[in-house]
């Protein structure tokens, strides 16, 4: 005999003043798109690289970044230009040199992906 699924109810029943307090606080079908942009933004490994050095060394330039993560300035450039889009980074220009900082919502949606704890690889942290 098959195992009884547990994905949903077996009995409609709905607790509505209750659902409708969660369903009134859920983002706009706008919103969420603009939040999935900002998620999405991180799910590249080479973006995410970028924005947990960022994390750690407040702000960057963009040859100092390369050097950090290990890629092209031209490859940092154009990971840099995908995070300022959702406004995961802030650029400013300093004499010749363009600086990269996260913002707050970058710094956010950064910490929660890494975690809070220890962010040393999996394979040190024993």
């Amino acid at each position: 005999m098959a195992e009884p699924t547990i994905d949903k109810c077996e009995l409609l029943c709905l607790d509505l003043p209750h659902a409708e307090r969660i369903r009134t606080r859920l983002p706009s079908l706008a919103d969420a798109e603009l939040l999935a942009t900002a998620a999405r933004a991180l799910s590249d490994p080479t973006r995410l690289t970028i924005a947990s050095a960022l994390l750690e060394g407040d702000e960057l330039c963009v040859c100092d970044m390369a050097w950090v993560v290990g890629q092209s300035q031209n490859l940092v450039s154009h990971h840099l230009r995908q995070l300022k889009i959702p406004g995961l980074v802030t650029a400013r220009r300093q004499a010749r040199m363009v600086m990269y900082q996260l913002t707050d919502r970058g710094r956010s949606l950064t910490e929660a992906v890494l975690g809070h704890a220890d962010r040393r690889p999996a394979t040190e942290a024993h």
